[in-house]
């Protein structure tokens, strides 16, 4: 059941936030007004850079020896990134040779959810009803149930064992007869599992101490169940066809995990590539731990970067900007450019967009004032309220335009000119336009007694 509270401001609280809504609305549309700046020029110099890179970059036919005719050239290749190195994670005792080992740790927990809905009373007061909700879900962390809303869940978490996420990467990786840099080895997404295959010693200690945390927050454990989950796992272990156990059951040992490495004790379960600590991998409970294990391995990749004597390092243009690339597989370098182009303009209007947002809601906050000193009526403080969001909302597109205009004055003065004149009309609409249509209003409001005296 959901968890409510409700919680009222005075007509002078929402006055004194507002006015020091002024200084954060001040703050983020000086934000956004830089914002928009800055990423135009970024853009315009990504841009000279990657065409730049594109008219030198030289295709490299093999990488199988060191062609010193190559130093200092932007080049582009493909080959096979492997590596001799052995990782090793000491704490749970595993080994492989691999470019790259990566722990990743899971805590299923309670998790609150809120949810506000806020209503304007006479006189200037707010009434606000927040609503938490709490689910389960697999999170990166434990939560602190103690600082939930609710006091029913304020002692609903725990954890059975606790590790972190941890990522190595081999020091050596060699691209035919050159070197990957660090920036290169870390760009390699070629992921496997790694088969987890610990000491029977090592889990059963690990069961252990999981029973005794799991008994101090939840008591004993039902003899009964114990015996009836033990009878489940050596009957699904003992069977290999399976044919007599239900398909729920069947669930508990799938066909993809290989049975060499599955081990299974009350609180710890070994399969695959994962080290689970619980009671059931297949029905979760709260203050289970979920840990999977996996590996870069040796594969296909695609490079442009510019070689330095038996390694590379990133290209850097005339503008400063610099290029490196790293993509899995085989690409042309036709593809790689034009994918390059397609994620700067991309990114480009992410920020755009994202700078006009704070533009505007900086205006917002700068001018809320005027409908929250008129909150004692809340019908006509919603009207002013919507007025203060239109007017907000054209003025901040107009200013983002004339401050992305004006970049562009500085790097591409047609587009800068065209932007410009584009501003000026819509100020004209709002502007001009408005009155008129204001002139019109009145005049009718003016013919109106009139018409009624004819």
């Amino acid at each position: 059941m959901a968890y409510q509270e409700t919680t009222t401001r005075s007509y002078g609280q929402r006055v004194g936030s507002s006015f020091k809504g002024i200084g954060g609305g001040f703050i983020l549309f000086c934000i956004g007004t830089a914002l928009l700046w800055w990423n135009e020029g970024r853009a315009v110099k990504t841009d000279k850079m990657l065409n730049e890179a594109e008219k030198v970059a030289v295709e490299m036919e093999s990488v199988n020896k060191i062609n010193p005719e190559y130093d200092g050239e932007l080049i582009h290749a493909s080959a096979v990134a492997t590596t001799q190195d052995s990782l090793v994670d000491k704490e749970y005792g595993l080994g492989e040779r691999a470019i790259g080992l990566q722990r990743t740790v899971e805590y299923y927990q309670w998790v609150e959810h809120a949810s506000s809905e806020s209503h304007d009373k006479l006189g200037g007061k707010q009434e606000t009803v927040t609503t938490y909700t709490y689910t389960m879900e697999w999170v990166s962390r434990p939560v602190q149930s103690s600082t939930f809303h609710d006091p029913a869940y304020q002692q609903k978490n725990y954890v059975l064992t606790t590790a972190e996420n941890a990522t190595q990467w081999a020091e050596n990786v060699t691209f035919g007869a050159y070197k990957l840099n660090e920036s290169q080895i870390h760009s390699i997404r070629s992921m496997e599992p790694v088969v987890v295959s610990l000491a029977d010693n090592q889990l059963k200690a690990w069961d252990k101490a999981c029973r005794d945390i799991h008994i101090r927050y939840n008591g004993p454990l039902p003899v009964a169940a114990q015996q009836v989950v033990q009878n489940v796992v050596n009957t699904v272990v003992g069977d290999s066809t399976l044919a007599a156990i239900p398909d729920s059951v069947k669930t508990i040992v799938p066909d993809s995990v290989p049975q060499e490495n599955k081990k299974d004790y009350d609180f710890v379960h070994q399969a695959g590539n994962i080290l689970y600590f619980g009671q059931s991998p297949t029905s979760p409970q709260v203050g289970d731990v979920r840990i999977t294990f996996e590996k870069v391995v040796p594969a296909m990749i695609t490079i442009m970067a510019k070689v330095s004597g038996d390694t590379f390092k990133s290209y850097k243009a005339k503008n400063g900007k610099t290029f490196s690339v790293v993509r899995m597989g085989k690409q042309d370098m036709d593809e790689i450019f034009e994918s390059e182009h397609s994620q700067n303009h991309l990114f480009l209007w992410i920020l755009r967009i994202l700078g006009v947002i704070l533009v505007i809601t900086g205006l917002k906050g700068i001018f809320d004032i005027l409908s929250t000193v008129l909150k004692v009526v809340p019908f006509v403080a919603n009207i002013v309220g919507w007025g203060v969001g239109v007017v907000c909302t054209v003025v901040g597109i107009v200013w983002s335009l004339i401050i992305i205009a004006i970049a562009w004055l500085f790097y591409r003065p047609i587009i800068g000119i065209i932007l410009l004149a584009i501003a000026a009309f819509l100020i004209w609409v709002f502007a001009f336009k408005g009155k008129d249509k204001l002139k019109e209003l009145a005049r009718k409001r003016d013919l109106q007694p009139e018409t009624q005296q004819v």
